[in-house]
């Protein structure tokens, strides 16, 4: 009896206890959402005092980002060639780059069109505001044949410094190309790639751990700034931008995620939660690109597809930025007495889903192609200095919408390509 008794201490008690350790354990979503609650809660305490927080708690939010930022430049360049070298087949891979390209074109024009729709029924909400003394300077833009001319690098290691993520790209499919073209010989330079991008991996892991400390210090000096205004004469048009966002998230995405990527959308975004947790307070989506690589990955999408997926998404799939847009040239015009025609609204629908390639995952990006959507259709650019001073709290919920846009993408792509191989596995059988 006392040999059974220790067996059971010995072998049952202590699997027992690691178990109860392990519940006990905080999930990163669950830190990270504490976090937000936390610096809710500190910047509305701290709404007297805007400067303490903008002083003393957002530079630790500053390195926090500054460590992402340094991360994902090598992330990127070192995951889209691992991904690109481990297909081996350029056909493989024109049909991933294919499906991606039509899918967030499909989803921005979508989106753009939901915050259009929206706006235009809760346009008679909108306060009145005097736009006599507004003044706002836009940003000058590049032509189109200089966007195209940007695009691709005239020196190796600036697009790495400047974090210029088109010309990242590019370099990461051509050096991609050029490996698998070399055949047996790049074999070195295959191992020695994957091996770098393991080792930036690690690194992006380590700084990962740090997000919930990362998103308090990033998110109470917003709320401690912005409080007040959330409440403010913006309060309309802000719930309007986040009605669209939510109405996108809960029912464009689950419906393709569920027909496309045959996957239930309650997983989905359950697995996605750090990610759009880190997104909201980061309003950076490639700062967030390494854990929503994370999160698909728990997902089941291969890194063959989410390191080529979800960093060309970073860059140029922008479905909050797009519903952000077409939001505010409809609160715009209605301060300035103006109604847009079908035309205009058509024009804002191709000018942003077209504006959206190029503009960079960053925070504050969506103001420069605001910008270029007033001027498109005529609408006053000063219009802009309505919205600017709470640029910040659109640019959290535009962002989320992004990368989870991006994210499901992935999903989709890679069921697409597992029943691809399927069909093709079977007929090779036969």
């Amino acid at each position: 009896m006392a040999a059974a008794l220790l067996s059971w201490n010995r072998y049952d008690k202590m699997p027992l206890m690691d178990t109860l350790k392990s519940k006990r354990k905080i999930s990163l979503a669950a830190q990270i959402f504490i976090a937000l609650v936390l610096a809710i809660i500190a910047g509305l305490l701290m709404q007297s005092i805007p400067d303490v927080a903008s002083s003393y708690i957002k530079p630790f939010g500053t390195i926090f980002l500054n460590l992402i930022k340094f991360i994902v430049a090598p992330i990127v360049l070192f995951s889209i060639m691992t991904g690109i070298i481990s297909m081996k087949d350029l056909k493989r891979l024109g049909k991933i780059g294919g499906v991606t390209l039509v899918y967030y074109f499909c989803t921005t024009v979508i989106a753009v069109t939901i915050g259009l729709l929206v706006a235009n029924l809760f346009k008679g909400v909108f306060p009145a505001l005097p736009t006599g003394s507004l003044t706002y300077t836009a940003p000058k833009s590049a032509s189109a044949i200089d966007t195209l001319v940007n695009i691709f690098p005239s020196n190796f290691f600036v697009p790495i410094s400047s974090a210029n993520m088109l010309q990242i790209i590019v370099m990461s499919i051509l050096i991609g190309f050029a490996i698998i073209l070399i055949g047996e010989k790049a074999e070195p330079t295959i191992a020695g790639v994957n091996r770098w991008n393991d080792i930036f991996m690690k690194c992006m892991e380590m700084i990962l751990k740090l997000s919930p400390i990362g998103v308090f210090c990033l998110l109470t000096p917003v709320v401690a700034a912005n409080g007040a205004a959330i409440i403010g004469s913006l309060a309309k048009v802000l719930i309007v931008a986040y009605l669209c966002y939510i109405l996108h998230a809960l029912l464009i995405y689950p419906a393709f995620i569920s027909m496309l990527g045959g996957m239930s959308p309650i997983r989905f975004y359950k697995e996605m939660a750090p990610a759009i947790a880190f997104a909201f307070s980061s309003a950076s989506s490639v700062g967030t690109l390494p854990l929503n690589m994370e999160c698909t990955n728990r997902l089941g999408v291969s890194k063959e597809i989410s390191s080529f997926v979800l960093p060309l998404g970073a860059t140029i799939n922008m479905d909050g930025t797009a519903i952000y847009q077409g939001v505010c040239a409809v609160f715009i015009a209605a301060c300035y007495g103006i109604d847009l025609t079908f035309g205009q609204m058509v024009s804002i629908v191709i000018t942003a889903t077209l504006a959206s390639i190029g503009t960079a995952g960053v925070p504050g990006a969506g103001m420069v192609m605001l910008a270029m959507i007033l001027a498109s259709v005529g609408l006053p650019i000063d219009g802009i200095a309505l919205v600017a001073g709470v640029d910040r709290i659109f640019d959290m919920g535009r962002t989320a919408l992004n990368i989870t846009g991006d994210a499901s993408c992935s999903v989709i792509v890679s069921n697409i390509m597992n029943k691809h191989d399927a069909d093709k596995e079977f007929k090779n059988q036969r």
